[in-house]
C-alpha cells in the first residue's frame, strides 16, 4: 500500500495557520500542573497539552477536530504487503527550536526519528535507563514487543519493522509517546552530564517554543518562527494552572484567561448566555471509572469487587456530577462510539442485600476500612472528584464498608496509585486515537499491571490474548468478535467500576478563533488567535 503526499493546496487547507498574526497572548487557563517535559515518562492529557501538543511533533498526526491520520513529520509513508514495514519518508526543511540553551546545527532527519523511538526499544541505549520511571506508555502498548527494529534507510528515509501485524499502528504513532526529540540535543546533553535537563528544558519542532514553567502557576511559550506549518499566530501562549473549575471561569469572565479548559458542566448554561462566552463541545471519547487494586486484601477476591460494584449507584453519581444529557452511565471500560463496544452487556441494578451476601460470603469484616484516592481540582472525567468520593463512601457504607477518602494532587495522586498503594482510586481516560485498544493496553494489560499504568493490577491472561489477536487483526469483524468477548472477561472479573462517559466542553471569548475541540481531548493552540 502507498500513502502518497497531500497536494499542496489540500495540504495548506487543513493545516495552515490562520491569516493575519495578532500580537496578543493566547492565555488558557488549564487544570493541573504538566509531571514534566520528557514526554515519554508520561501519559496524562495536561502533560500532553503542555508538552506534544506545543513543542512536539510526530510521523503522522490527526486532522484538527478527528481522528483521520494525516502527514506530519513524514509527508508520505509505504507499508508492505504483509503489514510488516512501514516506510516513512520524511519532510524536508523542519527545523528544531533555537532556545538560549540549543541551537541547532542541521535540519529534523532520521538520526532524531531512529533516537526517539531506539531510546525507548533497545535497553542498552545510552539514554535508556535515563528515565526514572521507564517509558510507561510506550511499555503499556506493548511496543517493546512489537518493534524488531526502527534503522534510518538515508537521512530522509526510516523503516519500522513489526513482529507482527499490528491495525492501529499508524494511529499509534499519531501518539505523544512517539514524538520526536532532537538527536543532537541529547548529545549535547549527554556529553554535558546534564540529561535530567530534556525534563526541563525540552527542544522540539512543534509550534511552541519553551520559554519557563513555575510549578503550580503557569507554563510560558513562544510562538515557533521557523513552524514548518507556519508561525502560530499567537506571539506568546501561557497555561495558567488553576485547579478549581470555579477559579477558571471566574478568570476567563474577567478576561484574565481567553480559553478555560473543562468547565463545570453545570455552568454550561450560564457560560452560554453571557455575551462575551462561547462554547464549544462534543461527545469525547473518555471513561471515567473507580479501579480495584486487585492486589490488595479482600480486593483481590471477585466477589468484593462485584459487591461495591452493585452497591454504588451510578445513575446518581453521573446526574449529580454531569448534570442531565452531558454523559451516560458506563457499561463497558470505552464508549459505544468505537469499533467492538459490547451492546449486549449491561450493568447490574443496584442490590444492597445482595451486596451485603457476596461480602459476608467473602469473609469482609464489618467496617473494613478501604482506601479511595481522589484528586483535589476537576477535569473532563470528573468535574467534582469530592462529591463523586462522598457519594461513593455514603454508598459502601450502607453495606458495611467503611470509605477512607484521600484528596491530593494529581500529579502525587498518580505517583501513589501506580506504586498500587491504593485500594481504590478514582480515574479517568481519554482516547488518543480513536482505537479500542488505546483504552484496554494501556490500563488493562498485564504489561501496564507491571509498570503501574493499570491501577487496578489486573492481568487475566484470557483477556490479555484476545486484545493481543484483535490488534493483529485487519478486518473489523474479526476485530470487533475479539473486543465483545475481552468485555465479557472484563465485566465478569470486575476490576474497575466503569463510571460514565463524558461530553467535553470548552469555554472561551467571543473574540477567541482557530481552536478546535478535539474527541481526543487534546488541546492545540496552533491556530487559535485572540482577535
Amino acid at each position: 500500500m502507498k500513502m502518497l503526499p497531500l497536494r499542496a493546496a489540500i495540504a495548506a487547507a487543513l493545516l495552515s495557520v490562520a491569516v493575519g498574526v495578532s500580537a496578543k497572548p493566547l492565555v488558557v487557563c488549564t487544570e493541573a500542573s504538566p509531571e514534566g517535559f520528557d514526554m515519554v515518562q508520561y501519559t496524562t492529557a495536561v502533560t500532553g497539552d503542555a508538552v506534544s501538543e506545543t513543542i512536539f511533533n510526530r510521523l503522522v498526526a490527526f486532522k484538527p477536530g478527528t481522528t483521520e491520520v494525516i502527514p506530519s513529520l513524514a509527508d508520505s509513508w509505504d507499508i508492505s504487503d504483509d503489514g510488516l514495514t512501514y516506510t516513512f519518508h520524511l519532510r524536508k526543511g523542519v527545523k528544531f527550536h533555537t532556545t538560549d540553551y540549543f541551537k541547532p546545527t542541521r535540519d529534523m532527519n532520521a538520526d532524531d526519528v531512529v533516537w526517539s523511538f531506539q531510546r525507548q526499544l533497545d535497553p542498552n541505549h545510552p539514554w535508556h535507563k535515563k528515565s526514572s520511571v521507564g517509558f510507561p506508555y510506550f511499555e503499556s502498548m506493548g511496543f517493546k514487543e512489537l518493534l524488531k527494529n526502527v534503522e534510518k534507510v538515508d537521512d530522509n528515509t526510516v523503516k519500522f519493522t513489526l513482529t507482527r501485524r499490528e491495525a492501529p499502528f499508524l494511529a499509534d504513532i499519531a501518539m505523544a509517546f512517539s514524538s520526536i526529540y532532537s538527536a543532537e540535543y541529547a548529545d549535547q546533553l549527554l556529553k554535558a552530564d546534564k540529561t535530567g535537563d530534556l525534563n526541563n528544558k525540552p527542544v522540539g519542532t512543534g509550534p511552541f517554543i519553551f520559554q519557563r514553567y513555575a510549578k503550580d502557576a503557569q507554563v510560558r511559550f513562544k510562538a515557533n518562527p521557523d513552524y514548518f506549518l507556519g508561525k502560530p499566530p499567537a506571539d506568546a501562549l501561557v497555561l495558567a494552572i488553576a485547579t478549581d473549575n470555579n477559579v477558571r471561569l471566574q478568570k476567563l469572565k474577567a478576561n484574565e484567561c481567553q480559553i478555560a479548559l473543562y468547565p463545570k458542566p453545570d455552568d454550561i448554561p450560564s457560560i452560554k448566555k453571557d455575551t462575551n462566552l462561547k462554547v464549544d463541545e462534543l461527545n469525547a471519547m473518555t471513561v471515567s471509572y473507580v479501579a480495584m487494586n486487585t492486589a490488595r486484601p479482600y480486593i483481590s477476591d471477585v466477589r468484593v469487587r462485584k459487591a461495591i460494584d452493585i452497591a454504588f449507584d451510578k445513575e446518581a453519581y453521573v446526574n449529580a456530577l454531569f448534570g442531565k444529557g452531558n454523559a451516560t452511565v458506563a457499561v463497558n471500560p470505552y464508549p459505544d462510539t468505537l469499533l467492538g463496544y459490547n451492546h449486549k452487556l449491561t450493568n447490574p441494578p443496584r442490590d444492597l442485600d445482595k451486596a451485603r451476601a457476596l461480602l459476608k460470603e467473602a469473609g469482609v469484616p464489618d467496617g473494613t476500612v478501604f482506601t479511595l484516592f481522589t484528586r483535589n481540582g476537576g477535569g473532563p472525567t470528573n468535574p467534582n472528584p469530592m462529591l463523586g468520593a462522598q457519594m461513593m463512601q455514603a454508598d459502601l457504607a450502607k453495606v458495611g464498608i467503611k470509605v477512607d477518602i484521600r484528596v491530593m494532587e494529581w500529579g502525587e495522586m498518580l505517583k501513589r496509585a501506580k506504586n498500587g498503594e491504593h485500594d481504590m482510586v478514582s480515574a479517568g481516560w481519554a482516547g488518543d486515537n480513536g482505537d479500542p485498544d488505546n483504552f484496554l493496553t494501556p490500563m488493562l494489560s498485564c504489561e501496564a499491571a507491571k509498570n503501574g499504568e493499570n491501577y487496578a493490577r489486573w492481568c487475566n491472561e484470557k483477556f490479555q490474548t484476545l486484545i493481543d489477536e484483535a490488534r493483529a487483526k485487519v478486518n473489523p469483524a474479526e476485530r470487533t468478535a475479539l473486543y465483545e468477548q475481552a468485555q465479557d472477561i472484563f465485566n465478569q472479573d470486575q476490576p474497575w467500576i466503569s463510571m460514565a462517559h463524558t461530553r467535553m466542553f470548552t469555554a472561551m471569548r467571543t473574540n477567541v478563533e482557530g481552536y478546535h475541540i478535539s474527541p481526543l481531548t487534546t488541546n492545540n493552540f496552533a491556530t487559535t488567535q485572540v482577535k
